[in-house]
């Protein structure tokens, strides 16, 4: 006899109608949720419907929803909703990398760990190396928003409180970017940009033992229990890798980028991590009760 079971609701968040250059995250997402409505019932919507649709459904997926700094005070309000409600939201609330803003490059500066040096006070100025030039960017910025280039002279009048909060950085001489896709703790793929000057014509990327030592070290850092996370790191002159941002919150995949198999797999990981992240939080629950 068939299970009579129903099936977990999805509430899939997405601008369909968000442009990035030279990116297409409608077609993304169109692929991702047609291929979880074999596991799922999923309905899409635009993230500023998504706090007045969630409690209607077992799951929150957030995905190509692009940068929250153009609606903060929704997503905001759903944020804190959501915690307040204990809705699952995937990813989970609790990452400590972009979701919560760049304070943490900052923070893995100061703990030493192999990031592109990053100070957010004019006292600390004089722990940031000699470079040609430095670069400048809002804490809650996001897709180069915010993002300017200055000399070293210019830094001292810079205002480190300006709109929630600046970064300074120096400007690194890279060979090349390179991003590594996680879900869960479980690497994925990885694509590179062999032209600095040209971000977002990726390649994919064969990583070595230490290249997946040093992205795995920065998910373990994060601590997310599921969820996708894509690690962009840049190939530094002495040849070390130095992390740019983890992204943690919505990060876009170039899901065009790696074939119809590779899609097949990661798009059958994420449905699986979502599959543990509600039969585990539903034990939870249990529990707690």
């Amino acid at each position: 006899m068939a299970s009579t079971r129903p099936r977990a609701r999805l509430l899939y968040v997405t601008d369909l109608g968000y442009e990035a250059r030279g990116r297409r995250y409608c077609d993304e997402d169109i692929h991702l949720s047609a291929r979880l409505r074999e596991d799922f019932d999923v309905a899409l919507c635009h993230p500023l419907d998504a706090a007045a649709l969630m409690d209607g459904f077992d799951l929150v997926v957030v995905r190509n929803s692009g940068p929250v700094i153009h609606y903060q005070e929704a997503y905001d309000a759903f944020r804190d909703r959501a915690l307040r409600d204990g809705v699952r939201v995937y990813n989970p609330l609790t990452g400590r990398a972009d979701m919560a803003g760049k304070q943490y490059l900052v923070e893995l500066t100061a703990e030493g760990l192999p990031v592109i040096p990053t100070v957010d006070r004019s006292e600390d100025l004089d722990r940031l190396p000699d470079a040609a030039s430095y670069v400048v960017k809002p804490k809650l910025g996001a897709d180069s928003i915010g993002l300017r280039t200055v000399a070293r002279e210019d830094l001292a009048g810079l205002d480190f409180t300006e709109g929630g909060g600046l970064l300074a950085q120096p400007r690194i001489d890279f060979g090349y970017e390179v991003s590594f896709y996680f879900v869960d703790d479980a690497f994925q793929y990885a694509l590179y940009a062999p032209r600095p000057d040209r971000r977002w014509e990726l390649e994919r990327y064969d990583p070595t033992a230490a290249d997946l030592d040093f992205a795995r070290r920065f998910v373990g850092w994060n601590t997310l229990p599921y969820g996708i996370q894509r690690v962009d790191a840049c190939r530094a002159p002495d040849g070390r890798l130095l992390l740019v941002e983890l992204e943690d919150l919505n990060p876009y995949l170039s899901l065009d980028l790696i074939g119809a198999e590779g899609r097949r797999d990661f798009a059958g990981n994420l449905a699986a991590s979502l599959r543990r992240y509600l039969v585990d939080s539903s034990a939870q629950s249990h529990s707690i009760e």
